[in-house]
């Protein structure tokens, strides 16, 4: 059966609303009241990337065109990008609150992965740039490519669900990078990385700590595992690979946000992936595939 924008808004905002309000209550704030409302704007947020715009002014312009029905009080681009960049603490409790209900602390198995994220052109003047102090030169050996910016390292189930993020300077080192994330996996978790993470005493140490991290083997490495397993891990990373192809390809991209200060960065980065994480939780729990406009069937 096929469904609306509409309504695959709506089940969103009520969700959304519901839990925002158990959450943070209905305490009023001293001045005029707020045109939009908090859960309005965050259902708006996630669901940019269900259409895969690429520009959030042209996003808000269809809004303006398509939706005035559901959001009558919507504001003009100005306003909406200010109030949305105010709201990355609530939406990052909201990705952890769709990831809970996704069960993904009950896995045993996460993929572990860092990808560029580009916040100045490389050639461009960055003194008076306010990623100045936060971002850095960096280097992707994977891509060949040198740029200003910072590394999203992220793990993720074996399902390719996001489980964790952080978000570093580029020139830091993959295993300090890891370090955040690890310390957030449950005890007696197994992460998969690839050959970026391979530290012998660095491995050992989470060991003890009960997480044990597993890469594959340099060709150089005097132990080297049988031909099987290292397919089978490579087989797995694709996963995260895939992950991360879609947070890239499908509509605004992590890697180019077009943002202009760090706060906006991090927004944009933690909407598209709250986003696919809210499009793999309207399919479990409602039976929405937001990729078709269609109704599943819950088995």
């Amino acid at each position: 059966m096929n469904i609306t924008l509409d309504d695959i808004f709506l089940i969103l905002y009520v969700w959304i609303d519901d839990w925002h309000r158990i959450k943070y209550g209905n305490k009023n704030k001293v001045g005029r009241p707020a045109e939009m409302s908090d859960s309005e704007l965050l259902t708006l947020m996630v669901g940019m990337d269900f259409l895969e715009f690429s520009s959030e002014r042209h996003y808000v312009s269809f809004l303006q065109a398509h939706c005035k029905s559901l959001f009558p009080n919507l504001l003009d681009h100005s306003q909406y990008n200010r109030r949305t960049r105010a709201l990355g603490e609530k939406l990052e409790v909201l990705r952890l609150e769709l990831s809970k209900k996704l069960h993904v602390n009950d896995e045993k198995y996460y993929l572990i992965d860092t990808t560029p994220i580009i916040a100045v052109g490389l050639r461009r003047n960055k003194s008076h740039s306010d990623f100045l102090g936060s971002a850095s030169f960096g280097y992707c050996a994977a891509r060949r490519m040198h740029y200003f910016g910072y590394k999203l390292v992220l793990s993720c189930t074996l399902e390719g669900i996001p489980h964790q993020i952080e978000l570093i300077p580029a020139n830091t080192d993959e295993r300090e990078a890891a370090d955040q994330i690890l310390d957030l996996l449950p005890e007696g978790s197994v992460a998969l990385g690839d050959k970026g993470f391979i530290g012998k005493d660095w491995q050992k140490e989470w060991k003890k700590r009960g997480i044990d991290f597993i890469t594959p083997a340099r060709k150089n490495q005097y132990e080297q595992p049988d031909v099987a397993r290292t397919k089978s891990l490579n087989g797995l990373r694709e996963r995260v690979e895939g992950v991360f192809k879609v947070l890239k390809e499908k509509g605004r991209s992590i890697e180019h946000t077009l943002a202009h200060t760090v706060k906006g960065l991090c927004v944009r980065v933690l909407s598209k992936i709250t986003s696919l994480i809210a499009k793999l939780f309207l399919q479990r729990n409602f039976g929405i595939d937001v990729l078709t406009f269609k109704q599943i069937n819950l088995i």
